[in-house]
């Protein structure tokens, strides 16, 4: 574990584990969470011989919690800053949910040779909230929602998203897992209330068209059609239509969080995709 010091004077926090002549994937998390968040999928690369590194966005997790720089642009130059730092090459850019959206910034972005492939999981582009160009999105009141919630009590608020849509635990028969719940709650409640406040903002209404147009590395892009978040229809078919080298590949009645619900299988096609 380490850190890294942004051009602002930002403390980042990040895991690197494994073999430094092994292939780096790096793993950016979702809203509120950390690079706790993946576990399961860091422990199962390192044990296939690759690098894996997952950092603690801004204000959330372990790093610095600052008063601004919550938006994509600077979420991107943070990652810069710790590929940098690494001097990470041929890497592969992992984003779930938000941290989709930070991958794609940062990839249609990244100095040549540092990144070979991007996997993208659940993720918000191209655009999330509903407009007359994106007439399919999620209403700017569902945000609102959550701002006034997470303002309100964000405890609550978050063990809320836990133990419903995000797991896809408020469907009938769904197995609840107490300590996927416990987790995020307990994740979330590390990070800070501004930046999380401020985040939703940046998940939800960046436009992330012209960054994925700009994008020529292969990007698998992985999603459940019952993501009750990031809605299925709205996201992954329509970013996949705007890559110039992008696979699609999706998962019947899946949630949002799928990578935690059904690590072994999310795990093997995504090594599968890397190989092939």
């Amino acid at each position: 574990m380490g850190t890294v010091t942004t051009s602002d004077g930002t403390t980042i926090f990040y895991k690197d584990w494994g073999p430094r002549d092994g292939q780096p994937l790096v793993l950016h998390h979702g809203w509120p969470l950390s690079a706790d968040d993946w576990d399961a999928q860091m422990l199962f690369f390192l044990q296939r011989g690759y690098r894996v590194i997952a950092h603690d966005r801004r204000g959330h997790g372990r790093s610095d919690q600052t008063a601004g720089g919550h938006e994509m642009d600077t979420y991107a130059a943070d990652v810069a800053a710790l590929t940098d730092a690494l001097d990470l090459r041929d890497a592969v850019h992992i984003g779930h949910s938000t941290g989709g959206g930070e991958v794609t910034r940062y990839v249609a972005r990244a100095k040549p040779g540092r990144v070979a492939k991007a996997v993208l999981v659940s993720a918000v582009p191209p655009v999330m909230v509903k407009s007359e160009s994106n007439p399919g999105g999620t209403p700017i009141e569902v945000f609102d929602g959550f701002r006034s919630q997470l303002a309100a009590n964000r405890s609550q608020l978050y063990i809320e998203i836990a133990s419903g849509p995000f797991y896809g635990f408020n469907r009938p028969g769904a197995e609840v897992s107490q300590g996927l719940i416990d987790n995020w709650w307990r994740q979330g409640m590390t990070g800070a209330t501004n930046a999380h406040y401020e985040c939703i903002k940046a998940f939800s209404e960046t436009d992330f068209t012209e960054d994925l147009k700009k994008i020529d590395v292969p990007v698998l892009v992985m999603h459940g059609t019952d993501d009750q978040i990031v809605p299925y229809d709205d996201s992954a078919p329509l970013t996949v239509k705007l890559l110039k080298n992008g696979t699609l590949k999706t998962y019947e009645g899946y949630p949002h969080g799928m990578l935690s619900v059904y690590p072994d299988e999310l795990n093997g096609d995504i090594l599968n995709w890397l190989k092939s």
